[in-house]
């Protein structure tokens, strides 16, 4: 009999803790202020009878794309895709062996590469992004979402998603947020995996932009993609393109750049209700890279001296993050 009832006991724990293990919040994140910062925030805003509380409408989340939800070493992934269809499209170019920036990538040469600068930038997606319909460049995006590879991790880009920022998403959408990615990164680049990969439909995803144009052809609408930049959505844009995008102010808003100060000011720069703010710092050079203040492509140094004096929370990749991506 008391075997039975040590053993019923015994169940009795297991289950009551693994229960509660389900249904810890942000699993993937350290027990540390960071954390503690999020669930806090949380539960203030949808506590009804709190003095902070916000309508499950005005439950805004921003987040920036590249270093923050998922990698962007060494080139921010979206580059790499274009640098993957110049050499795709080099057969029918054979004036690019000899032509730069062309030249420079089919060689692999990064020296070169590295001293492109914005125009040589614009001249590849210019190239690679223009000159097709939306559905078009939707395909191929998706296409090399699914085979490319990334030339460190050698996986998949996708498995280089971060863990904790898709716990994070979740948890959110839990306590009925509105989750919006706002990236310098293309827009339709990123709405074409963004909802299988972070659960952010393309509607939630606020980015650069090229021109389109309205089109009939054989009879059927289409919207042809330009070779010319519509909109910029990075530093001062980043609020505007809340703004038009979005049309509310975020009350929760992640970056990890300088690129991101805009945003995090706009959410949190305002004495009309609570917000948070927070920085991913990647400062985890054995699990990922560490790299800030100098770094060329994603330089983090006047939003990580402002988040002091702003109150922003800086998140240690190191320390507040039991694991970084979502497939080790």
């Amino acid at each position: 009999m008391r075997y039975k009832l040590n053993y019923l006991i015994f169940v009795f724990i297991l289950f009551f803790a693994s229960v509660s293990q389900a249904t810890e919040p942000l699993p993937s994140w350290n027990d540390t202020q960071a954390k503690q910062r999020i669930i806090q925030f949380v539960k203030k805003v949808t506590d009804k009878n709190s003095a902070d509380y916000v309508p499950p409408e005005e439950r805004i989340a921003a987040f920036d794309n590249d270093g923050t939800l998922w990698a962007e070493k060494p080139v921010f992934f979206q580059i790499a895709f274009a640098f993957d269809r110049i050499k795709a499209l080099a057969p029918e170019h054979p004036e690019w062996n000899n032509q730069q920036p062309f030249k420079a990538i089919l060689e692999n040469d990064h020296a070169t590469l590295e001293k492109l600068g914005q125009k040589g930038i614009l001249e590849i997606l210019a190239v690679t992004h223009a000159g097709m319909t939306t559905t078009d460049f939707n395909n191929i995006v998706k296409e090399w979402i699914k085979t490319a590879k990334h030339p460190q991790k050698h996986v998949p880009y996708t498995d280089l998603v971060y863990q904790p920022m898709i716990e994070l998403l979740e948890y959110l959408r839990a306590n009925e947020f509105v989750t919006f990615i706002v990236s310098g990164g293309g827009v339709d680049f990123m709405r074409a995996w963004t909802e299988k990969s972070y659960g952010v439909p393309p509607q939630q995803v606020v980015g650069s932009s090229a021109k389109v144009k309205f089109e009939m052809k054989d009879g059927k609408p289409i919207l042809m993609r330009l070779p010319e930049i519509f909109f910029i959505d990075d530093k001062t844009g980043k609020p505007e393109g809340i703004h038009r995008h979005i049309g509310r102010q975020p009350i929760m808003a992640f970056g990890n750049s300088d690129g991101d100060f805009e945003m995090l000011e706009w959410t949190t720069l305002r004495s009309d209700r609570p917000s948070l703010a927070m920085i991913v710092h990647h400062d985890d050079a054995e699990r990922e890279w560490a790299y800030d203040r100098h770094d060329p492509l994603a330089k983090l140094d006047v939003a990580l001296d402002a988040a002091k004096k702003n109150n922003w929370t800086v998140i240690s990749m190191k320390n507040d993050w039991k694991t970084i991506f979502a497939k080790p």
